[in-house]
């Protein structure tokens, strides 16, 4: 077949064909465009899933009547004159690709009038043949009516999905326009039924209108700056988190984005709280200077690309570190694992009976309970005991020990129960890091080394990993290809299952992704010592034990989730315990 120029036909078509995808995709174009021109209220009206009609309607700066046919035109625009332009872009749209792509699929109508116009302007659009430009009735601002996609590219049209399905993605779209632009009224019909109203309000009203009061309920603001780069929004706590990704909504300088970069950097930061397979739920809005970020990175301007993406990448990471560092007991704070199921709420699957018995605490400890177990707050116990908690503790104080699993608490406000073991594992980790961070562990020679087997590759992998273990406070030799020799161990183990906790975490570690950075495989390497090191069930505290952990978990940072994202408390208030046992009624 010979080289030859296609059809201007042919080429609107295909260019359209990587800007319009689906009813949705008209939806965005249209009131991004209404959006750059100032609009404070767009009415979005669609029939048959947007396929048999979208209007959009607003009331910005309108267009005048001798640049419509201009606006038609593939790539005028005027928003962008210069490569300079491109580089600092500023608006939602720029590239004039939109209505070209629009009328050369579908019948399209534009009826504009700009606010010192006498009268607006219409023109009309079908597969790509344009109109003579006649005067029409408008208020100020633009109504673009588009009617029959893809009705002369019937390949195009058998890919869309059911008018259900189709009208979803619009909702899902208009969503998370208004989320972008909470100053600006937004709402959408299907026939005569209104789909979604959204009317102007402050960030935090428009979040609680679209998201819900739950959410921001059980959300903290974030608000962070460094340089040209600033971070603000709501993000969910750990225990709202999602079965499904479906509340993840970035924007960059006010669009609508799903950035790769940014949403591994959300997930990076929940690593430390969030349980495995769960999602978190936010809104964030990134703003930087627009010389710093390409906008100009996907057809549909989905995605984009920053300067120094690493940069950027730490900054979100650290900030919502920063945020959910604050995820601990509070007075005011709602308890890590709620109660709904109890008063009347989604009933949780129960759980098999455990063994075990009901223990209160009030015995001394022993002696000897150093050597019991896995117990590292032995420092805090051989500290004077904690002054009794005044009415402002979280936690309370402790009563008793619950099937050697949880701690019950009396708090100023109601019963406290703690799991032991989660809450232990955060207040390790949390130490275990910020020991890292100021150097190598307290460490404890051992008179006699101690000989651990291990499987022939988990001791390859250990030593490869040696830098790791090292910093930790180990010291060690291999004696064959399946025999350890330790000779120094962290000054937290002493007295404890060494061999057993070494043994263990080499295990764990046989399952981390080798092409993690380095420091994510130290913190895992740091979590999992702390969970191995960690009090487990059926391990006898006392009160003096109890109300130790109950004071460090008010001292620690994300002490409302363990290491692996399952919450370390909960609480019954009294009003609750009332409603169980129909106190006054």
């Amino acid at each position: 077949m010979p080289i030859r120029v296609l059809p201007s036909e042919l080429v609107d078509q295909i260019a359209a064909g990587e800007v319009i995808e689906r009813p949705a995709s008209v939806v965005k174009e249209l009131i991004e465009n209404s959006l750059d021109a100032g609009a404070r209220r767009i009415e979005v009206d669609v029939e048959q899933g947007g396929v048999g009609l979208v209007r959009v309607r607003d009331d910005g700066g309108g267009i005048e009547a001798q640049a419509l046919p201009l606006a038609l035109t593939r790539h005028a625009t005027s928003k962008i004159a210069s490569l300079a332009d491109l580089e600092a872009i500023g608006t939602l749209g720029f590239r004039g690709e939109a209505l070209p792509s629009i009328g050369s699929v579908a019948r399209l109508r534009i009826t504009s009038r700009p606010d010192d116009a006498p009268h607006g302007a219409e023109v009309t659009v079908e597969g790509g043949t344009m109109s003579a430009v006649r005067p029409a009735p408008h208020p100020p601002g633009t109504t673009i009516e588009m009617r029959d996609l893809f009705f002369n590219v019937p390949a195009r049209r058998k890919f869309l999905r059911t008018a259900q399905t189709e009208l979803g993605h619009i909702a899902r779209l208009i969503e998370r326009l208004a989320l972008a632009r909470p100053e600006v009224t937004l709402r959408l019909r299907n026939g005569e039924r209104v789909v979604l109203d959204a009317p102007a309000a402050e960030g935090r009203g428009r979040v609680g209108q679209l998201l819900g009061a739950a959410f921001l309920d059980s959300a903290i603001e974030v608000s962070h700056a460094a340089g040209p780069v600033q971070l603000a929004g709501w993000i969910g706590l750990p225990t709202v988190s999602r079965a499904q990704p479906d509340q993840q909504y970035w924007f960059v300088n006010g669009r609508p984005v799903r950035d790769k970069l940014l949403m591994s950097a959300a997930r990076v930061g929940y690593r430390d709280v969030l349980y495995h397979g769960r999602h978190p739920a936010y809104v964030l809005h990134l703003t930087i200077d627009p010389r710093l970020v390409d906008v100009n990175a996907h057809p549909a301007k989905l995605e984009v690309r920053f300067r120094d993406s690493r940069q950027i990448h730490e900054f979100v990471l650290r900030a919502l570190e920063r945020a959910l560092a604050a995820t601990r007991p509070a007075p005011a704070a709602a308890p890590a694992a709620p109660t709904a199921a109890l008063l009347g709420g989604d009933a949780a699957p129960a759980a098999a009976p455990l063994p075990g018995r009901f223990e209160f605490g009030a015995a001394p400890a022993p002696r000897d309970w150093r050597a019991q177990g896995d117990w590292a707050l032995a420092a805090a116990v051989r500290e004077p005991p904690p002054p009794a908690p005044d009415g402002d503790a979280p936690l309370g104080m402790a009563l008793a020990q619950l099937h050697g699993i949880y701690i019950l608490a009396q708090s100023a406000d109601g019963l406290v129960l703690v799991d032991m073991h989660a809450a232990h594992e955060r207040v390790l980790y949390e130490q275990l890091k910020a020991a890292r961070g100021a150097g190598p562990l307290p460490t404890q020679q051992l008179l006699e080394p101690l000989v651990v087997e291990l499987k022939p590759y988990d001791l390859e992998r250990l030593l490869e990993q040696r830098a790791l273990w090292e910093h930790a406070g180990f010291e060690f030799d291999a004696l064959g290809p399946a025999r350890l020799a330790l000779r120094r161990v962290p000054a937290l183990l002493a007295g404890s299952q060494v061999v057993r906790i070494v043994q263990s975490v080499a295990e764990d570690l046989g399952h981390e992704d080798p092409a993690r950075p380095l420091e994510t495989v130290a913190e895992r390497f740091l979590g999992t010592l702390a969970c191995r090191t960690a009090i487990h069930a059926h391990r006898k505290l006392t009160l003096t034990e109890m109300d130790a952990l109950l004071r460090q978990m008010e001292r620690t940072d994300r002490a409302n989730q363990c290491n692996h994202g399952r919450p370390t408390w909960t609480r019954l208030t009294l009003r609750e315990l009332d409603q169980l046992f129909l106190r006054g009624r």
